[in-house]
């Protein structure tokens, strides 16, 4: 029989009134805000609700405009028909036999590529916020690079128009072409299916018999690998150390460089264009 659990005292009583009191003013404080700002903000007396109205209205009239507009109208039929012609064009092949397989291969590597998903999803999240704060620092690249790529287009598209009115033209040669291909490899496809065959039985022969030496020799650089991590860890250490230890002297080469530099530089912008006034001469000592 379990025992009779003991009665609140009185000062655990009215420390669970004073924090139930004080989470129910916070509340009403936060309700009271939200009803505050959306009084403020539809508030007649001050203009801001006709204002928001206002703004509302006209962004209402220019969407409506500019979806009543011919180029907008057009689009919106481009679209529709593009979508209508991929559902016609795909749907025969979804119910084709053909897709059977095709479908058992996507299930199959569904399911199996699932776990590696779920293992390396932390690593592709990471680099895809690496890659973002990368594109966010590069942005002022963006423009100057839309505007190479853009002339590449321009440039290459005479040469694509070009061999597109070619291949028009030649479409009884390349007709040709593809019969004689058809005939002449026609004869060879079971040829190298028996071949392909063989050589499938051969290589899964070979990967049978290197598989268990390949996992000894696995294990064998893994127990090393462990073995030496100290030490590794040691290198690395005494490499960066070491690295850390000439960073200074880096900076302070690299300074004195860019002085040299600097005072080379206008050694030769002073003997290529000499001073109005010659009596005065200008010299950069590096230190």
């Amino acid at each position: 029989m379990s025992p009779i659990p003991s009665l609140p005292s009185r000062e655990d009583v009215v420390r669970m009134a004073r924090s139930t009191t004080d989470i129910t003013g916070q509340l009403l404080d936060t309700a009271g805000n939200i009803t505050r700002i959306a009084i403020n903000t539809f508030d007649p007396r001050d203009g801001s609700g006709a204002e928001a109205l206002r703004v509302l209205r006209e962004t209402t009239a220019e969407l409506a405009e500019a979806s009543a507009s011919p180029q907008a109208q057009e689009a919106f039929y481009r679209v529709v028909d593009t979508l209508t012609r991929l559902g016609t064009s795909g749907a025969p092949l979804a119910v084709h036999p053909v897709s059977e397989p095709a479908q058992a291969l996507l299930a199959a590597m569904g399911d199996s590529l699932l776990p590696i998903l779920d293992a390396v999803a932390p690593a592709v999240e990471e680099a895809a916020d690496a890659l973002g704060e990368l594109v966010e620092a590069s942005s002022p690249l963006l423009p100057a690079a839309a505007g190479v790529v853009a002339g590449a287009l321009l440039a290459l598209t005479p040469v694509v128009r070009a061999a597109a009115d070619v291949l028009r033209d030649s479409s009884p040669e390349l007709r040709r072409i593809a019969d004689a291909l058809t005939s002449a490899l026609a004869p060879l496809l079971p040829l190298q299916v028996a071949l392909a065959e063989r050589a499938s039985a051969a290589g899964a022969g070979v990967i049978r018999a290197g598989l268990p030496p390949l996992a000894d020799l696995t294990e064998a650089a893994a127990t090393a690998i462990k073995t030496a991590q100290p030490l590794l860890i040691t290198g690395e250490e005494l490499l960066v150390s070491t690295l850390e230890q000439l960073q200074p002297l880096m900076l302070a080469a690299a300074y004195r460089a860019g002085r040299v530099a600097r005072a080379a530089a206008v050694r030769v912008s002073a003997a290529v264009s000499p001073a109005a006034e010659r009596g005065v001469v200008v010299a950069v000592t590096p230190v």
